[in-house]
């Protein structure tokens, strides 16, 4: 048996294999004798059937069993002579007079490029006694109680309506509701609706008109104006609890009131902005990794990793209520995002394997505590992660590549950038 191999464009290779024809039927033949030791049949008793008959039956399939292994054995032997790594998996074809060809990808030989042109913008934020107390509000607000007042309706109050609304003179579909709440000044209704019905009082009647978009979701509506007669139930004001201990409490802080509840507060922050700083920063330092190191990306990996992004975003659309025959997805709308993960994998691994980074226990461990303290109780999150090794591997992942990142910052352009928490969130 003999290969030779041919290099095509990119990546691509082409293996020639010969297989003797001879020994191939030889073993066939061997298979087939074995399998008519056991075969049943109807009519013959068990290992009685003529081989004539047991090979109409069987020889194709063990035939393509012995030439699919005798395929893999020669191209697994010439993949080891020629020192070549494969990516992905080998699409045979041929078969006249024992001779078949491989056709594949190889892994690029990656050359690392200048990483010092590399540039980076790194945020850097205080977190700020007004970033706290923004935060308390928003906590405020999460917690707020309506209390009935007897006073015209304004911004910030929630009322209850019953409502029938007319196009024409006549009733559509969605425009009667009884006892519906609006919260004034939040927008969850149309402008027209919602400031009509500022200024009411409970047992009011009112007759508006709102004019629906031109680009309204009901294609039926849009560019509409409907006549509305509402009748007020409600009005009720918005009460925020006050910053206290109660709230301290309410929120799982048993002991050291609103100063231990702030200091947590200022906490979470500071973790989350670590959590966005490290994201913004990885984020330019891989795209500037990939800048600097152009290469060939195996498109067998590519396709096997669009498929592998289209079954998550099916499975988790199926895990929010969506019917499989409803999900119209298709791989080609992963395939930017396929190429860049399997290029980033590709680098990362390069990097790693030349300059010794590797991701140690006590970091993994750093790594998994800091999960931890989003928790009521980090010590039972710790424990759970270290059950199984498995669980892990997030963690690990995520070490690894912090550390890449770390080492190409080090080498870098790095402009250090001050700017608020707000600025960091995206709320400013």
């Amino acid at each position: 048996m003999t290969a030779t191999v041919e290099t095509l464009e990119g990546l691509n290779r082409r293996m020639s294999l010969n297989l003797n024809q001879e020994e191939v039927e030889a073993e066939v033949r061997k298979r087939l004798a074995q399998v008519a030791r056991n075969v049943r049949m109807d009519g013959f008793r068990p290992g009685k059937a003529p081989m004539k008959l047991v090979a109409a039956r069987y020889s194709s399939e063990i035939r393509g069993e012995v030439l699919g292994e005798a395929l893999q054995k020669q191209f697994g032997e010439a993949v080891q002579a020629n020192q070549l790594a494969v990516a992905g998996y080998p699409q045979f074809s041929g078969g006249q007079d024992g001779a078949f060809t491989a056709t594949f990808e190889v892994f690029p030989d990656i050359k690392l490029g200048d990483l010092s042109q590399v540039k980076v913008n790194r945020p850097v934020v205080d977190v700020t006694d007004a970033d706290v107390d923004r935060t308390l509000e928003v906590l405020r607000k999460q917690r707020v109680q309506y209390h009935a007042v007897e006073r015209e309706s304004r911004t910030g109050d929630r009322i209850h309506v019953d409502y029938l609304g007319k196009i024409e003179g006549n009733p559509f579909p969605g425009g009667e509701a009884k006892d519906f709440p609006v919260i004034l000044g939040e927008g969850r209704t149309l402008k027209d609706f919602e400031g009509s019905l500022t200024g009411v009082k409970a047992g009011e009647n009112k007759t508006f008109d709102v004019a629906f978009p031109e680009d309204y979701f009901a294609k039926e509506l849009a560019g509409k104006t409907a006549t509305f007669e509402a009748t007020v139930k409600s009005v009720h004001e918005p009460v925020l609890p006050e910053v206290d201990d109660a709230m301290a409490q309410s929120l799982g802080i048993h002991e050291g009131g609103v100063a231990k509840l702030r200091e947590e507060i200022r906490s979470n922050l500071a973790r989350e902005a670590k959590r966005r700083i490290m994201a913004k920063v990885k984020e330019q330092t891989l795209n500037g990794m990939l800048e600097a190191t152009p290469f060939d990306v195996p498109g067998s990996l590519v396709s096997m990793e669009r498929q592998a992004l289209l079954e998550k975003a099916v499975n988790d659309l199926k895990a929010r209520g969506l019917k499989e025959q409803d999900i119209k997805l298709g791989e080609e709308i992963f395939d930017h995002q396929a190429k860049r993960r399997v290029a980033l994998g590709l680098l990362m691994d390069t990097l790693a394997r030349e300059q010794g980074i590797v991701a140690k226990e006590e970091q993994i461990r750093a790594m998994v505590e800091e999960f931890s303290q989003s928790y009521e109780d980090p010590s039972e999150v710790i424990g759970w992660y270290y059950q199984d090794p498995a669980r892990l591997k997030e963690a690990r992942a995520l070490v690894m590549e912090e550390n890449i990142v770390n080492w190409v910052l080090e080498r870098a352009q790095v402009t250090d950038e001050t700017t608020t928490l707000e600025q960091l969130m995206g709320n400013a």
